[in-house]
């Protein structure tokens, strides 16, 4: 693949389209929410791609002056002494703005009644290739693979793993009942399961077999069964669901499989790349060979409307990564937990543009 020309022109936080009606205390609480993880982070031996000091030293002070009484109008003004704006210049294709959730979904503590499906956790012989945060920039190759006496192999594929590769080792630790939500949880990295009982617990990403993500969206549309502009997550699940030999050979395309560990407090997540609670609507998965983690983004998508407004125009913070999020100005909107944020995830798919927020004493783009 040829490099692409990628460059981050400063422009005047006046040029960024509806900058002053934003809820900048919003983003300013999820940019604080990154502090901790951006300077454990830094701290550690591997420093390579971690944020640049200066954006820590920014995070830190955020964080600092978020334990006391902030308003939306200085929170403005913290982001506009700190950072300036880069517009993201690039030969690649035109930015590109999806969307992802967490679904809530019943599931069960052990294999009973319509709970057979199981969730495991992550095997001990699973090791990573790359860092995490950097699964989605370097997805086209193995991420994670089997360590064995002789080094290491390519871990077992969706296909494999369904077909009993790791049974008998005791990895599965919740059962769900249907195979689609099942299949799309492990896409959008994490879940709320509510048991029997009536309790919720929360899961989240803890692993992955390593192969490249395949979209089943993609395949189904290079096959003719769907037109490009017909693809939404409904769509796509209701066809999946529709005849369940045929849904679950199309799902087994994808040999990407996830997993999942139980967080101990259910409010902790869920979870982006380095751990950092995500913020709904304010939390963006980024390519990280352009943006670091913990970066302010600028988003503006003049024909998103998620909630009847005219236009999404807002202050994100880089927080996740994920396989199918490659180039400069792609990224994937965070939208919270539940039904009517599957709607809008599943929904959205729309040109818009980047505005990197760099601090004024920045390290290197």
């Amino acid at each position: 693949m040829a490099k692409r020309s990628v460059a981050f022109d400063p422009v005047p936080f006046s040029e960024l389209p509806g900058w002053d009606a934003d809820d900048h205390l919003a983003a300013f609480k999820a940019f604080a929410r990154s502090a901790p993880a951006l300077a454990r982070k830094a701290a550690a031996p591997d420093k390579t791609k971690s944020a640049g000091t200066a954006l820590v030293a920014a995070a830190r002070r955020a964080e600092d002056l978020a334990a006391g009484v902030l308003t939306s109008a200085a929170a403005k003004a913290f982001f506009e002494q700190t950072f300036v704006p880069h517009r993201v210049v690039h030969d690649g294709a035109e930015g590109l703005l999806t969307g992802y959730y967490e679904p809530v979904l019943p599931g069960s503590r052990a294999p009973d009644g319509p709970f057979r499906i199981p969730i495991y956790r992550r095997p001990p012989d699973l090791v990573n290739l790359v860092r995490e945060e950097e699964r989605g920039a370097l997805a086209d190759g193995l991420t994670h693979a089997r360590k064995t006496a002789n080094g290491v192999e390519p871990y077992a594929t969706r296909a494999d793993i369904e077909g009993g590769a790791l049974d008998g080792q005791g990895l599965e630790f919740l059962w769900l009942a249907d195979p689609v939500d099942t299949f799309f949880m492990h896409i959008q990295g994490s879940g709320r399961i509510r048991l029997p009982d009536g309790n919720t617990i929360r899961i989240t990403y803890d692993g992955k077999n390593g192969h490249p993500y395949t979209s089943v969206g993609r395949v189904l549309i290079d096959a003719g069964h769907f037109k490009p502009e017909d693809m939404t997550l409904a769509a796509l699940k209701t066809w999946l669901a529709a005849d369940a030999a045929r849904g679950r050979r199309t799902m087994q395309e994808n040999r990407s499989f996830v997993f999942f560990r139980e967080l101990a407090n259910e409010d902790e997540g869920p979870l982006g790349a380095l751990e950092t609670p995500l913020s709904e609507g304010r939390s963006l998965a980024v390519d990280t060979a352009f943006h670091a983690i913990g970066t302010p983004v600028y988003v503006s998508v003049p024909t998103l409307t998620p909630w009847g407004t005219q236009g999404f125009e807002r202050l994100m913070i880089a927080q996740d990564v994920g396989s199918a999020i490659r180039g400069p100005e792609r990224g994937d909107i965070y939208f919270g937990s539940g039904d009517e944020a599957g709607r809008l995830a599943g929904g959205t798919k729309h040109p818009g543009r980047f505005f990197v927020l760099l601090p004024k004493e920045q390290d290197t783009p």
